[in-house]
């Protein structure tokens, strides 16, 4: 017994060795395999070469004069208007007037039947014209003492509550004519001859249009740049490409408390009445002088989080001349950090050899640098550019979505992004 147990007892190292044999042999031709998928992918990639360079539109930065501007969304108002109804109710008998019809301050556009209140009105006339004969009498007789005092005075209370009583019948008269309040244009007439209107049903519009007025919003902090007189101008989807001119006239001396706005208003010419209350117009408040700013579509410039950048064309061998510089710079700076001092003949020259593989670049090929910028304000397609660019700066104005520092470009003009300081808005 105690022999065979040996004997299984050693059969179980063999079984392992075994084993961990297997498990070496497949490692290793799995590692094999995949050393030889890793070559193979390499030698394709290598037979790629360089990407193609990026096709890109490019332009010159270039100086322009801009009229420094503030802008806001308006609402067109007439200096004068006034939805017209008559305070009492009658039958319409007469209308004067044409929808659209040019009318004229006091002219009588609508008349209420008022036969009846002509009638009393003449009747009453006639008691005052008696009255006032009575009168006349009595400061005859007075004269001469033919009458008493009391006589002359009731005579003259008569003469007097008679002549009351035909003024407020005129009135009365008056209230079944609707007049012109002012001179402008009518809108749409619906009433006709033979309706019964109610008290205070509204009959027509009224509106004074030469000139109108321009009511728009200003936040507080743009209100020392505001001036009665300035010049204004108005653009409005009705009529693209034509501009309004005309004047600030009003600033109000409130400034909104819940929104921090000020309400400013601007008289606009309309002579040809194409201008029509009601309208929303964009509104251009010219402040200041006029100044030279650097200008470029704003399609050059890229808006990032950490910053505003462009880029700029150059030719590879300046820019690669320019960056060994920098790496130069930086290497001697943390050297010097460290303590030791650098040896420039040994970093160009070491800058200077060729690495292996390295395919020889022509030096005239164009690539981009990425150029931080400060941009101003903006003016139709255009963006200023403060601080960051020289005029006469080639910069890639599309494409830049494929770009990165020091990539290759080929430049192509033929189609150029929009560069106009006044754009016309295009309806399909």
């Amino acid at each position: 017994m105690p022999m065979q147990t040996r004997v299984e007892s050693g059969k179980k190292p063999k079984t392992w060795k075994r084993m961990t044999l297997m498990i070496i042999g497949v490692i290793v031709l799995i590692a094999i395999i995949a050393g030889v998928k890793v070559m193979q992918v390499m030698k394709m990639m290598a037979g790629f070469g360089p990407p193609p360079p990026s096709v890109v539109s490019t332009t010159k930065v270039t100086s322009e004069d801009w009229q420094p501007e503030l802008k806001a969304v308006g609402s067109l108002r007439a200096v004068r208007g006034a939805d017209l109804s008559l305070d009492m109710a009658g039958l319409v008998t007469d209308v004067n007037l044409k929808s659209g019809d040019d009318v004229k301050e006091g002219q009588v556009l609508l008349q209420l039947r008022s036969t009846e209140d002509e009638a009393q009105l003449r009747q009453l006339e006639a008691a005052a014209a008696l009255a006032e004969v009575t009168f006349s009498r009595a400061k005859q007789q007075l004269a001469v003492q033919a009458v008493s005092k009391a006589d002359f005075d009731t005579a003259s209370a008569d003469l007097k509550a008679k002549q009351a009583a035909v003024a407020q019948q005129r009135v009365n008269v008056s209230r079944k004519q609707l007049r012109a309040p002012f001179a402008g244009r009518a809108g749409i007439v619906t009433v006709n001859p033979g309706t019964y209107l109610a008290s205070g049903t509204v009959i027509v519009t009224g509106q004074q249009t030469d000139p109108v007025y321009a009511d728009f919003f200003m936040p507080q902090k743009n209100l020392a740049q505001l001036k009665v007189g300035q010049k204004v101008a108005l653009s409005l989807d009705a009529y693209p490409g034509k501009t309004f001119e005309g004047t600030l006239s009003a600033i109000s001396p409130k400034v909104d408390d819940q929104t921090r706005n000020v309400q400013v208003e601007a008289t606009v010419p309309n002579s040809d009445h194409v201008l029509a209350p009601g309208m929303f117009a964009n509104v251009s408040v010219q402040v200041g002088e006029e100044k030279k700013y650097l200008t470029l579509p704003q399609t050059a410039v890229v808006y990032n989080p950490y910053g505003e950048t462009i880029y700029v064309v150059r030719k590879k061998s300046e820019f690669d001349k320019e960056q060994a510089q920098a790496q130069k710079s930086a290497a001697a700076s943390a050297q010097k950090g460290d303590g030791k001092m650098a040896d420039p003949k040994k970093d160009d020259k070491k800058a200077a050899e060729p690495k292996k593989d390295e395919k020889k670049e022509d030096p005239n090929q164009l690539v981009v640098e990425q150029a931080f910028v400060t941009t101003g304000g903006t003016r139709g397609d255009q963006v200023a550019i403060t601080k960051g660019i020289d005029e006469g700066t080639e910069v890639v104005t599309s494409g830049q979505i494929k770009l990165k520092n020091g990539a290759p470009i080929k430049i192509d003009n033929s189609v150029q992004p929009a560069n106009n300081p006044n754009p016309t808005p295009q309806e399909n």
